[in-house]
């Protein structure tokens, strides 16, 4: 009974860890998840900025995959280009390597433990979580998360000790661990498998830590261990971006790609490579675990226990540093090799780029508004094609094919989020720079169109979830219905036609827009009719309101967008006046 107890104390220290690290890492997102995204758009102009911003993103945090994601609805958007997007990987990989240290601080080397403050710090956490200030609670969010984790960890060592400190486990794991290269093969698979079940790489570190410091797997199995995590943490990307669109499985093969390289060179060179870790860890005055064995003599025994967590640490992260050093040459090589491996998917346009804003400003405001103009042209072409999904959506036969159609629609809306930012982040540039009354105004104009074009990408959304609402409540449109949508979205079609031929004309060069004066009023007047029509039927007996309620929504939707897209022209009319 008393063994049950133990294993269960240890599954749970386990638990508690996982779930410290998650709530630590959704703190910090909170937090900053707005300031990070932004700083990873800015900084990717060039190779070192890439490493560095995946470095200071994932250690800030705590979580490679957090970052991954972020990349992903980058590159999806087209904000970030696939090669950038290597580059900030091989800097996560670094910046995980953070959350090592900090473990191997927590085992209390130097007569410190991280996990001695964890449950004064519960106090604090407790404080904030009270608090009716969000970024208050935020931080309470983070620091509870950070008191789970080290008391987790903590209670995981001291658990693990008692389970594993006896004879036959000592003589199990002397047979596993001397077999030679076939044990290192082995450790490698068991790091990975444990990665894969936990679905963290920092929880397979923490035992490994765990093991190693307490001698019960000598220093080359610990390292065994390390490069099976990056195996293992690989698999768990590949197995999440399985079900995800193109970019996404590109993005996690690249990670893969990059992992594997490095688990191979580090296979073949694997004791001169320890030899390395041993001679590093040795200038910093601890013994070097390749050379030095345990034995009966009680300080080299606390020497060790007190620097293998740390030697750990060093070599995960010399792995990771020499590896995005040897890889960061050959990024258009891993490019090629992951859209090869993931090609696009015929007849499907997935990624959205910017066509025409390649870097900064051009040499003069006149020809960066002109490309900006190009770019504003290029929105509006995508915007319109977001309608095709709305209308989709609408006829989805069941509520699968309109899952499938809504999710879509939630991407067209991220897609519009970001390209108006990353418009919007060019003309700021663009504006710092001398510019006249006239550059001015257009540079407030394209600001006032691309908030308009954003705002349609919204009602996308909104219709989704009007109709999700329908589902919900088990309604279905009738045929008359669904005809008289159609028309409604055709009209809103021949809007945008108005919208995007007034865009492309140059903006001195147009002398009305009566086109989209024409577009706007057949709109109206087709909703006051359809508005009419609805509270006439409201007196007819089998006519369902609740269905008509939820019809009359979509049509006012679409009427909206109407007005978000005669307010692009508008707006292109009023700067001709300067």
């Amino acid at each position: 009974m008393n063994l049950f107890l133990q294993i269960l104390t240890l599954l749970g220290s386990l638990g508690m860890f996982l779930y410290g690290m998650s709530l630590m890492s959704g703190g910090l997102q909170k937090m900053a998840g707005a300031k990070l995204r932004a700083f990873m758009a800015a900084m990717t102009s060039n190779a070192f900025k890439r490493v560095l911003t995946g470095i200071v993103v994932t250690a800030l945090v705590q979580s490679s995959t957090a970052t991954t994601l972020m990349l992903v609805s980058f590159v999806n958007a087209g904000l970030l280009s696939l090669a950038n997007a290597i580059g900030v990987i091989m800097g996560a990989n670094i910046g995980t390597t953070v959350t090592a240290w900090i473990f191997a601080l927590s085992f209390g080397g130097g007569g410190f433990s991280l996990g001695a403050i964890a449950v004064p710090l519960m106090f604090f956490a407790f404080l904030c979580l009270q608090s009716k200030n969000k970024t208050s609670r935020h931080i309470g969010d983070f620091l509870m998360g950070f008191a789970l984790l080290f008391l987790g960890l903590t209670t995981l060592r001291e658990t693990s000790t008692v389970l594993l400190d006896n004879e036959p486990v000592r003589v199990f794991l002397s047979h596993l661990t001397g077999a030679g290269a076939w044990s290192v093969l082995l450790f490698m698979v068991i790091g990975a498998i444990m990665t894969l079940m936990l679905q963290s790489s920092a929880a397979t570190m923490a035992i490994t830590m765990v093991l190693v410091a307490n001698g019960y797997i000598p220093f080359e199995m610990a390292a065994a261990m390390v490069l099976g995590e990056n195996i293992g943490t690989t698999i768990t990307s590949n197995i999440a971006a399985s079900v995800a669109n193109v970019s996404a499985k590109r993005t996690a093969r690249a990670h893969m790609l990059f992992n594997l390289f490095g688990v191979a060179w580090v296979s073949c060179l694997f004791h001169p490579f320890l030899n390395l870790i041993g001679r590093i860890v040795e200038l910093f005055g601890f013994p070097n675990p390749a050379t030095t064995a345990w034995g009966e003599d009680p300080e080299i025994t606390a020497a060790l226990t007190a620097s293998l967590p740390f030697v750990v640490a060093t070599l995960h992260s010399l792995f990771n540093i020499i590896n995005t050093l040897i890889l960061i040459w050959f990024v258009p090589v891993i490019e090629r090799v992951v859209t090869w491996m993931v090609p696009s998917p015929k007849g499907e346009e997935e990624v959205f780029r910017l066509k025409y804003i390649k870097a900064g400003p051009l040499s003069t405001a006149e020809l960066s508004l002109k490309e900006s103009q190009q770019e504003i042209l290029n929105f509006g072409n995508i915007c319109r094609k977001g309608l095709v999904h709305i209308k989709s959506a609408i006829h989805a036969e069941n509520e699968a094919e309109f899952e499938k159609m809504n999710e879509k629609l939630v991407k067209y809306e991220e897609i519009t989020d970001r390209i108006e930012f990353e418009i919007a982040s060019y003309l700021g540039e663009v504006s710092k720079a001398k510019v006249g009354s006239s550059a001015l105004a257009r540079i407030k104009g394209s600001y006032r169109i691309i908030g308009e074009m954003e705002s349609l990408g919204d009602s996308g959304e909104s219709i989704g979830r009007m109709l999700m609402r329908t589902y919900a409540h088990k309604k279905k449109f009738t045929t008359d219905m669904l005809r008289k949508l159609d028309k409604m979205i055709s009209l809103v079609d021949q809007a945008y036609a108005a919208m995007v031929e007034n865009l492309s004309i140059p903006v001195h060069e147009i002398s009305n827009i009566n086109n989209a004066y024409v577009a706007e009023s057949a709109i109206n007047k087709y909703r006051d009719k359809l508005r009419e029509e609805h509270l006439v039927k409201l007196e007819e007996e089998g006519y369902q309101y609740e269905t008509g309620a939820f019809y009359m929504d979509i049509v006012n939707e679409l009427e909206k967008m109407g007005d978000f897209i005669i307010n692009v022209s508008e707006t292109l009319i009023s700067e001709k006046e300067f």
